[in-house]
């Protein structure tokens, strides 16, 4: 059977077992319908807050997982929130996650060390053009959209648990350049890695186990 991964969140593609790690949550899908038949799918999803689950502190998080192996593990700009022993350790641990042939895609703020001129440049003309943006009042700045948040009824509770897990507002980001990460996944022990996309300052980086 063919294994594709898709970087988008919800059921995985037929015959896929997927691990999405993304912002405030560990979740896994599969659909096991045979390809062949039109058969009705059947899809099982867990999901879990990795911050309580221990994403950031122990392999624990991997408990509540309906399975113990998967074709490939997603993450989008989640991973940033941890330090830099633990997101090594990480790797490692989705590395066993995976099943032989499987795929790790990280996508997130890995600057190119190569080219430190053009990124910061393009970061500047970013943070100018969001500046802009918000001085025009066409859209919420970042604290103002978690002001927003904290009054409605409905996301009040989850700003809540945010500020009691990170006091000051925010964790601590380390945003390592693409160099970092390669190195990483490769002391990881995956067989290859590489980078599959970029724009700008940011990067989606894979590891082949």
């Amino acid at each position: 059977m063919a294994r594709t991964a898709r970087l988008a969140p919800g059921a995985a593609p037929q015959g896929l077992r997927t691990a999405d790690v993304a912002r405030g949550r560990v979740g896994a899908g599969e659909d096991t319908s045979p390809a062949p038949r039109r058969s009705p799918q059947r899809r099982s999803y867990v999901v879990a807050n990795p911050w309580q689950e221990g994403l950031d502190s122990t392999p624990g998080w991997r408990d509540p997982l309906p399975h113990r192996e998967y074709d490939a593990v997603l993450t989008a700009t989640a991973l940033h929130w941890l330090p830099a022993e633990r997101l090594a350790a990480l790797y490692a641990e989705l590395r066993d996650l995976l099943r032989p042939g499987g795929l790790l895609v990280n996508a997130d703020h890995m600057p190119d060390d190569t080219l430190p001129d053009l990124t910061k440049r393009l970061l500047d003309r970013a943070r100018t053009w969001r500046e802009a943006r918000y001085a025009a009042g066409a859209v919420p700045s970042w604290s103002q959209w978690w002001e927003l948040a904290a009054a409605d009824r409905a996301l009040a509770p989850l700003v809540a648990e945010r500020h009691r897990i990170y006091p000051t507002g925010h964790s601590p980001e380390w945003n390592p350049p693409v160099s970092w990460h390669l190195a990483a996944l490769t002391e990881a022990g995956f067989t290859e890695v590489g980078t599959v996309w970029r724009g700008g300052a940011d990067a989606a980086v894979a590891g082949v186990r």
